[in-house]
């Protein structure tokens, strides 16, 4: 049995904790600063999740943050970060604060998310690891998991397959047989940065995939596009793949990791649904990205272009539109508002 404290008791912080309680491990959910009402209203409806609509085990340790403090003074095996992108930089100063002249263990990163620093790709375990070095913590290694795993399909038991990366792959492998069950499925690999850099940009392609039904016929009605829109579909995620693909490859990364989970799987679900793909949708039919937030998608977070107006001038400068056509035009429609185009002669 290990001790595993999940940090953050959102959507897939709770959900991760389901497979770790089957598994009989000592499992901890510890909610940050934002979520002392949050983990009291969950409390007071018997552990029932109100975002996942399921019961989170009674064997779930589910705590406020000010009890953190305490929780770390005893052994701990495994730390899973699992806030939003936008937490990570909290996240770093508290495990600076709490494990001075401590060793940190082994820390697994559900959050996902790409930067520029220093004109370079920055994945959030390279973040963590940056400044925690700089701040002299040893930490024992980090890990992270990629691949199409919707909180609330793995709350319910739903068969999940994922893909564990850490740049030791005996570490890869000793991590994922602790996590793994007869539901949570866990391969494994040494490719950490490809494993991060595809599950941030697979956003981007999931809004171009999303384009699909309004592109396949324009000017068609919607009910003669519900019934052919397919074919443009499958043609955008393929080229989104052989895209992800050149990205990816050029970065060091593996061209295997690109058609496992955290590629091909993991657009695959966020290309069926979700906020990237009705973005798309709607971009796809012809509204502007300010439109579309101003009014179908308002107050609606899209990571897919969050990530564009990260990194979107970097990769305009580092790549050509007719390498990537499909990710490109994505990108200059969300950062500079204007409509998105298919251009069918650069595709591959």
């Amino acid at each position: 049995m290990s001790k595993i404290i999940i940090i953050g008791a959102g959507s897939m912080g709770a959900a991760f904790s389901i497979p770790c309680v089957d598994n009989n491990h000592d499992t901890t959910i510890v909610g940050t600063h934002l979520e002392d009402l949050f983990i009291d209203q969950i409390k007071k409806a018997n552990n029932k999740h109100p975002v996942l609509n399921v019961q989170i085990p009674q064997q779930v340790n589910l705590v406020k943050f000010r009890q953190f403090n305490e929780i770390i003074n005893l052994k701990v095996d495994i730390i899973v970060i699992a806030v939003s992108s936008k937490g990570i930089d909290w996240v770093i100063d508290r495990l600076v604060s709490f494990y001075k002249n401590k060793l940190l263990p082994e820390i697994l990163v559900l959050t996902k998310g790409l930067s520029v620093e220093n004109d370079k790709y920055e994945t959030i375990p390279d973040k963590i690891k940056k400044n925690l070095a700089k701040n002299k913590i040893k930490i024992s290694s980090i890990s992270a998991i990629g691949g199409p795993c919707l909180a609330v399909g793995l709350s319910n038991k739903v068969h999940t397959s994922v893909i564990l990366a850490n740049e030791d792959l005996k570490i890869a492998k000793k991590i994922s047989n602790i996590l793994k069950n007869n539901y949570y499925h866990i391969s494994y690999t040494d490719d950490l940065f490809g494993v991060e850099v595809c599950a941030a940009i697979k956003n981007i392609f999931s809004m171009s995939v999303g384009t699909a039904f309004g592109k396949c016929l324009e000017g068609a009605k919607d009910e003669l596009k519900e019934k052919i829109y397919l074919n443009t579909a499958s043609s955008l995620i393929t080229q989104s793949i052989f895209e992800m693909e050149l990205f990816v490859k050029s970065l060091k990364g593996k061209k295997e990791t690109v058609y496992g989970p955290a590629g091909f799987g993991d657009l695959y679900v966020s290309s069926t649904g979700g906020r990237n793909s009705k973005m798309g949708l709607h971009i796809g039919n012809g509204l502007t990205f300010v439109e579309a937030k101003n009014t179908v998608m308002k107050n609606i977070t899209v990571e897919g272009a969050d990530l564009a107006f990260e990194i979107g001038h970097k990769i305009k400068k580092d790549f050509t539109i007719k390498q990537l056509p499909l990710m490109i035009g994505m990108i200059k429609s969300i950062t500079e508002n204007e409509e998105f185009k298919l251009n069918w002669d650069d595709f591959n």
